[in-house]
């Protein structure tokens, strides 16, 4: 795999997981939550925001896997780290309007 293919497919899969929180009532888009009492299949804030930490983590396991494959992977620091979260809950700012700020019609 080239260099630039690896991006791509990195910067895709970067786009998708960070919207998958918000853009369905399962876990990670396959585990289901039991209803509350009275309450429809809803996902609390809460647990999209750890779904979304750990598919940072998912996202940039897999980033790592690729650069090993490519050639030697360079050491990180934490501001490379910071940039890359924040960059991830930009990404993810589409799914968030869909669930939170859009007006639905009813």
């Amino acid at each position: 795999m080239d260099l630039s293919l690896a991006t791509w497919l990195v910067i895709a899969v970067a786009i998708a997981f960070a919207n998958l929180p918000f853009l369905n009532e399962s876990v990670f888009g396959f585990i289901p939550l039991k209803p509350a009492q009275g309450r429809a299949h809803t996902k609390f804030f809460v647990v999209r925001l750890l779904e979304l930490f750990v598919l940072y983590f998912v996202v940039g396991g897999l980033a790592h896997v690729l650069e090993s494959r490519i050639g030697n992977t360079f050491p990180q620091t934490w501001e490379f780290y910071a940039i890359s979260a924040c960059m991830f809950v930009v990404l993810a700012f589409p799914g968030f309007v869909l669930r939170y700020l859009r007006k639905r019609r009813h």
